[in-house]
């Protein structure tokens, strides 16, 4: 990994769209508790409930229930604002569908600054990276152009051309970085939020099991970063 620069700061508002309630938690949400903290506007915008997520818990029950997580989990970096657009968990379809969605959800929030997750193939090299990712990020990049041009979807919103940047967060291939080491404690507590969430997923001690995810990728990035524990991001210029 290259020498990572600084994210810009020069913006007042944020939106944040990924797939999944807890996409953002797993690392990015430091992130956005020290921009809230500095008195950024921030907003979440998640493409499905995340009904398909937890085994053993119908998707009727688990939609509801990750919901109020996800709320829980916001509020806990300073968002409040949380929308669901409702695509189905699991097989999101990459196509106009979504990106119309999203272009009516930029031309709305108006923000300068889009976040997403991740819409490369793979996870650090090894692990597969979910379809659900994949066709959010790539939608997410498409719609920051599409919410400018009054041409495409018209019917949508009045035209937004004000996207500065997309960041990525997780990405293989990071260009910039935020200096979170005021923030990780909040960033651990989003991420706590996730309790029926986390408990599917392993037996360790929620909190030692949190605490090591978030703490772990942010000091990874810190020799990359002026020995600062971090936040990295692929920093798309518009």
């Amino acid at each position: 990994m290259a020498e990572l620069a600084e994210m810009p700061g020069d913006w007042r508002r944020a939106l944040a769209i990924v797939a999944h309630p807890d996409d953002l938690e797993y690392g990015c949400a430091s992130a956005v508790a020290f921009w809230t903290d500095n008195g950024k506007e921030v907003s979440y915008l998640l493409a499905t409930r995340g009904e398909a997520g937890i085994d053993g818990i119908t998707p009727a029950e688990a939609g509801p229930l990750r919901e109020r997580e996800q709320r829980a989990s916001a509020a806990a970096v300073g968002v409040s604002s949380v929308e669901f657009l409702d695509h189905a968990d699991g097989v999101i379809e990459y196509g106009v569908r979504l990106r119309r969605d999203l272009t009516a959800a930029i031309r709305r929030h108006r923000p300068e600054l889009l976040v997403t997750m991740t819409y490369e193939d793979t996870w650090g090299g090894r692990y597969w990276n979910s379809a659900d990712h994949r066709a959010v990020g790539r939608a997410v990049l498409d719609a920051a152009a599409d919410a400018g041009n009054q041409w495409i979807f018209p019917d949508v919103g009045v035209p937004w051309g004000g996207v500065r940047w997309v960041a990525v967060a997780g990405s293989e291939n990071p260009t910039h970085a935020l200096d979170v080491s005021t923030c990780l404690h909040r960033g651990v507590a989003s991420l706590l939020e996730h309790r029926a969430y986390i408990a599917a997923l392993t037996d360790e001690d929620p909190e030692s099991y949190v605490r090591t995810i978030v703490e772990e990728s942010a000091h990874a990035a810190a020799p990359y970063f002026g020995g600062r524990p971090a936040v990295t991001f692929r920093l798309f210029t518009l």
